[in-house]
């Protein structure tokens, strides 16, 4: 009777724990989706500042193309975001729970099932 009390109590804990691990799974997308459109953000302002000064100061945009400058300031923006996501995709790999072998279980007790 205890087996079977263990068994049903395992598999109520791995639902509970499959639950938990999907609401930290949408966490943690949910951060990195809201890390995207910060980013995203910052780039905009950045280079609405960066046209703010060109046209202030009566520069040309000779030889510069504006996709290298945009490309420079998402590089300059997004370095600590990266790190940020690599953080989050190294957490979603880690958030599975874990699922019990029931067959395994009843393996290791045989012989006192048996005997």
């Amino acid at each position: 009777m205890g087996q079977i009390v263990s068994d049903v109590t395992d598999i109520l804990d791995y639902k509970d724990a499959k639950k938990q691990a999907k609401k930290e799974r949408k966490e943690i997308l949910a951060q990195m989706d809201a890390d995207e459109a910060e980013k995203t953000n910052l780039v905009k302002k950045a280079l609405a500042t960066q046209r703010a000064k060109y046209g202030a100061s009566d520069m040309t945009s000779n030889g510069v193309t504006e996709g290298a400058v945009l490309k420079r300031l998402k590089d300059e923006v997004s370095s600590p975001y990266d790190e940020k996501r690599r953080n989050n995709l190294a957490k979603l790999k880690q958030t599975r729970a874990k699922k019990p072998n029931l067959l395994k279980s009843l393996l290791g007790r045989l012989d006192d099932l048996v005997g």
